[in-house]
């Protein structure tokens, strides 16, 4: 049958008004049909070189992603450059992705100084600084800059955790506060204060600070202990977190010690201080320990594993900061998934503002990511935890 030039016309014009709207494929520099391109900066070397694995197990994750095909067909290519934990030079890094690299997006980049550098520099080039390592309390501001997430709990999820036991179980606590110089353990003093409220001046009685390029912070422990205090929050990175059980433990101190949650590793923490050291320990978790026993049996974990042995063999399965990458990277696979064919940045940030009680498999039970577009911290519960000496067990919250 012959169809006239008017009918070829109404025929394709029907043919565009049913194509349906997610098939239009959109794209921003760094997403094509077969790739998406992602940058970061990591301390592989550096005074935290310890959180550098977080990196290397989200690189094996997207390895283990790509090997079965990528998201929709296309491949992850995680560029992940070395900062040394030095502020200064994860802005040179971070425009050597954006600007010679071409990345679709800043994903994880770690340390409250070092996002807190590149800050205003992504928000106004509008890309996406998302998900990144960082508990800092000015990542949860979308008015502003509505182009930064972080993706873990910041500093008001563990303090008020530690706010509520004080009150429970030494309400007239003599609080001491070691933390560290930048902004990572300002936003700490500052929620704790916030929760403790009209009585923060009255209960804590000495702070002392430290910076990451001290070789230790002993003298300053020695001076909280001088202060009379019979409680310590202690809110470091790793390194110091570690000395400082040990200094607390070889002087003969005993307070009731709170260690801020990204430096409760039993592996990079808890076992160079000495376990015998660091029991009574309080902390905080969001995610799944594997070298806890009750989650031996644990589906979730026993992928975990069975990831690890496969895909980061060299890696340590029982390193918190393992499962940490590994979460990381699985909450980066749900995002891009959901963001289907519109891979533009908008996009993106659309949907990492639009989080429904996403669950992830290595998140605690009654955990979830959820966000919207005035909410930009997708985990904002933890559970409270005392380490045994062997293992962190939860506590009534």
């Amino acid at each position: 049958m012959f169809v006239g030039r008017t009918g070829l016309l109404l025929s394709a014009a029907l043919l565009l008004w049913q194509t349906p709207a997610w098939a239009q494929k959109k794209y921003d520099p760094g997403a094509s049909d077969t790739e998406v391109k992602l940058g970061q900066t990591m301390p592989y070397s550096g005074p935290v070189s310890a959180m550098g694995t977080i990196g290397r197990a989200e690189a094996a994750y997207f390895a283990k992603i790509n090997q079965e095909g990528g998201i929709r067909g296309r491949k992850i290519t995680l560029l992940s450059l070395d900062d040394s934990y030095s502020p200064p030079k994860t802005v040179e890094q971070t425009r050597r992705l954006v600007e010679q690299e071409g990345v679709l997006m800043i994903y994880g980049s770690l340390g409250t100084a070092h996002n807190s550098a590149i800050h205003k520099y992504l928000n106004s080039k509008r890309i996406p600084q998302l998900f990144i390592a960082t508990s800092g309390l000015k990542w949860d501001d979308p008015k502003n800059f509505p182009w930064t997430m972080a993706l873990p709990p910041n500093q008001r999820a563990d303090t008020s955790l530690y706010v509520r036991h004080l009150q429970k179980v030494r309400p007239n606590a003599k609080i001491a506060i070691l933390f560290q110089n930048d902004d990572f353990g300002k936003d700490y003093v500052r929620a704790f204060r916030e929760g403790l409220g009209a009585r923060a001046d009255r209960m804590i009685v000495a702070q002392a600070s430290y910076e990451v390029t001290d070789p230790t912070a002993d003298s300053q422990i020695v001076a909280l202990q001088a202060s009379g205090a019979d409680t310590l929050l202690t809110f470091a990175s790793p390194k110091f977190a570690a000395m400082t059980i040990r200094k607390i433990y070889d002087i003969g101190w005993k307070p009731l010690h709170f260690l801020a949650y990204s430096s409760a590793s039993v592996k990079s923490v808890l076992q160079p201080a000495g376990l015998d050291k660091a029991t009574g320990l309080v902390s905080a978790a969001f995610l799944k320990d594997p070298s806890d026993p009750q989650w031996s049996k644990d589906g979730a974990i026993q992928d975990y594993l069975a990831f690890m042995r496969k895909y980061y063999a060299e890696g340590d399965p029982t390193e918190y900061f393992n499962v940490m990458g590994y979460m990381w990277a699985q909450a980066l696979v749900n995002l891009l998934d959901r963001c289907a064919d519109d891979l533009t940045r908008a996009n993106i940030m659309k949907q990492a503002a639009s989080m429904n009680g996403i669950s992830l498999p290595t998140l605690l039970p009654g955990i979830t990511l959820q966000t919207s577009a005035n909410d930009f911290a997708p985990i904002e519960q933890m559970q409270l935890m005392r380490f045994d000496g062997k293992s962190w067990i939860r506590l009534e919250n």
